[in-house]
């Protein structure tokens, strides 16, 4: 028996999920370096991401980094799927939050395609969200291209809310209600709703 007269015998989930997690630890201890360092153009392998827009239905695979370089026609592809769908409209997403997201693939071998809950957001639709719901900044990052909201096909919320933590590599919002984690390239800092 351990403290409190809890017993030590660990369910294999809990086993599982706690290795995930400390190889998640390692790994940002790691990577502690700037977001801005890991984007200075070098020789490494390409860096792929893929989408999948719940609202559109859209799909995009695609190397957005390759030979040290952004690929200025898979980026303006990506700022495409992530745009405010309600009015059509675009801009250029952060390339450290698309970094963050190859890092988050990365970390959780996911190799699977992140569900897009919202990306852009204009301000007029930021103001209706607010008025909709309490857990939406006036000021949010998904106004200046900095933040998404997103899911992985078979990794659980909490999964995914972990390795993003690990990662500091920026804000992680907690949304088990709604079915989503929140990541950003704002000040590293966690909630939950």
């Amino acid at each position: 028996m351990g403290p409190a007269g809890q017993s030590n015998n660990t369910a294999p989930a809990d086993r599982s999920r706690r290795r995930l997690l400390g190889r998640l630890a390692t790994a940002a201890v790691g990577f502690s370096v700037a977001p801005a360092v890991l984007a200075a153009p070098r020789r490494q392998a390409a860096r792929r991401l893929a989408f999948h827009n719940l609202h559109t239905g859209e799909e995009l695979e695609t190397t957005y980094w390759r030979n040290g370089y952004y690929v200025p026609a898979a980026i303006r592809r990506i700022n495409w799927i992530l745009r405010d769908f309600r009015v059509g409209r675009a801009i250029s997403m952060d390339m450290r939050l698309l970094d963050l997201l190859h890092r988050l693939d990365g970390e959780l071998d996911a190799r699977g395609r992140f569900q897009i809950i919202s990306g852009y957001r204009s301000p007029q639709t930021n103001r209706m969200l607010r008025v909709r719901s309490g857990g939406v900044a006036k000021h949010s990052l998904h106004i200046v291209g900095r933040a998404v909201d997103i899911r992985l096909p078979d990794y659980g919320l909490a999964d995914l809310r972990d390795a993003a933590m690990a990662l500091r590599m920026g804000g992680v919002g907690y949304y088990p209600r709604s079915a989503f984690v929140h990541v950003d390239t704002g000040r590293v800092r966690h909630w939950g709703y």
